[in-house]
């Protein structure tokens, strides 16, 4: 048994990130599809919202960045072979990520908002724990979940705004499409 270079291992993290960034990001992309979300769901539009709110453009690309960085970050991971502390950590990523999947769903399509900003709760403590533990294996792979740990406090205080805005958000019954013409 010969030890891998440099080029070797760099080749073996490239081709695990071949695969776990297009995986995440499709992923992602899948949840967000279970329900529209931003002006195409006329709930979430009917709602009243808080000032920080970003537009509606900054969604998709702050989570493509956001997936991508993560992608990148279990990609190291994976690739750390000889810490006895892997497996812990792709266990703790993928409980994350499955969390994660699933808030869109859950406030969205359910409208349930007090239930997404508990799961939001869920997801950042798991999100946590899974970057300490990034931390142990590779700091490079911890630092790459910041920016997601970070959003996810943003996401918790639009969702906790929200709540707070529109306390019958779940009884919200948007007005159905006209299809009268006005002139």
């Amino acid at each position: 048994m010969e030890i891998a270079t440099k080029e070797q291992l760099r080749g073996v993290f490239l081709r695990w990130a071949v695969v776990t960034v297009p995986l995440i990001l499709l992923l992602g992309f899948a949840s967000s599809r279970i329900a529209p979300a931003g002006a195409q769901n006329r709930w979430y539009a009917a709602l009243a919202r808080p000032g920080i709110t970003p537009p509606d453009w900054v969604f998709p690309v702050a989570w493509s960045a956001i997936y991508i960085m993560m992608g990148l970050a279990l990609a190291m991971i994976i690739n750390a072979r000889g810490s006895r502390l892997r497996g812990l950590a792709i266990a703790l990523f993928v409980l994350q990520l499955v969390l994660n999947l699933a808030w869109s769903p859950l406030f969205f399509g359910m409208h349930q908002v007090s239930s997404a900003l508990i799961l939001l709760v869920a997801i950042f403590v798991a999100a946590l724990a899974t970057t300490l533990v990034f931390g142990r294996i590779r700091p490079a792979a911890a630092w790459l979940m910041v920016p997601y740990l970070v959003w996810l406090c943003f996401a918790g205080v639009l969702n906790w705004e929200i709540e707070r805005l529109n306390p019958n958000a779940s009884t919200l019954v948007p007005s159905s499409p006209s299809a009268q013409m006005n002139f």
